[in-house]
Formats: structure tokens, C-alpha cells, sequence
């Protein structure tokens, strides 16, 4: 199985970042990737907790979604939290596709750096249906995302 890793310095704290990490409508801008927009359906932060979340392609792109016309719908699973540090996620796609079917695992680690924040962001297990290089590029557009949000730009 596939892995990807991307990380990215914030200019802000750690306690900020992951405020911006834990906060559902925060969530629903920084973990879309480009121009999809995204909502939670249900959300329960805590270790063994869950949330349900869409990922809507624009209606301009002719990408088919993973779960739907222009949908990528994925539960996940709060495996561990440790407050301003790290985050792990076991995530499911809502798919028929075989090669969809797999829990992908993404791990949000914080380390704290002068005045700011190191902000690395991991896959493993990517199913053999996400190509690794769109997780990748995705992952890099959901950083600058979070930066904008926790900076404030």
C-alpha cells in the first residue's frame, strides 16, 4: 500500500494549529482540497470518537466522486488524540469500489519550532483506488488551507 508525507511551518502555536485540527467548521475548509468544498454530517472528537464528511467536486469539474456524482463521502475514526501534538484517523471511504475498501490511516503530527509550527501530515494504507500523487497534491492544498485559517490571512 501507498504512503505519502507533506509537512508545512505555521506561524502560529501549537495549541492554535490544533484548535483549527479539532474544530469541525474549520475542518470543513482546511481538509478540502483546491476549489471541492466539504461538509460533516456528524462529528465526536474524542479517541474511538467519529465524523462523517463529504468532499463535493465543483460543478465545473468532470471528475466522477468516489461515492456519488461529484461526492467523496469517508467516515473516520479518532484512533488517538494527544492534545497539541498529534492526531491519527483511521478513514472509510462510502464506496462500492473494491479497490476503495481499504482504511487509510492519516497522522497529523505538531512539533512546536521558533515561533510557530511544524505541521507534518502522513497517509498509510492509501487504497490502490486514490492515486498517490492526488493524495499528495491534496494533502499540500489542505496545508496551505490550514496555515490561511490558523494565521489569519
Amino acid at each position: 500500500m501507498a504512503e505519502t508525507t507533506n509537512s508545512k511551518f505555521i506561524n502560529a502555536p501549537p495549541h492554535q494549529v490544533f484548535q483549527a485540527l479539532a474544530d469541525p467548521k474549520s475542518i470543513e475548509v482546511w481538509q478540502v482540497p483546491g476549489d471541492m468544498t466539504g461538509k460533516i454530517h456528524h462529528f465526536d472528537f474524542k479517541p474511538g470518537g467519529k465524523y462523517e464528511m463529504s468532499l463535493f467536486y465543483p460543478d465545473a469539474d468532470n471528475t466522477q466522486g468516489k461515492s456519488g456524482d461529484k461526492e467523496d463521502k469517508f467516515a473516520a475514526e479518532f484512533v488517538e488524540i494527544i492534545p497539541d501534538k498529534k492526531i491519527v484517523e483511521k478513514i472509510h471511504f462510502d464506496s462500492g469500489d473494491p479497490n476503495l475498501q481499504d482504511a487509510m490511516i492519516m497522522q497529523i503530527d505538531l512539533a512546536p519550532e521558533s515561533k510557530g509550527t511544524n505541521v507534518t501530515i502522513s497517509f498509510k494504507n492509501i487504497p490502490q483506488g486514490v492515486k498517490p500523487e492526488d493524495n499528495e497534491e491534496g494533502t499540500i492544498s489542505s496545508l496551505e488551507k490550514l496555515a490561511q485559517i490558523v494565521e489569519g490571512k
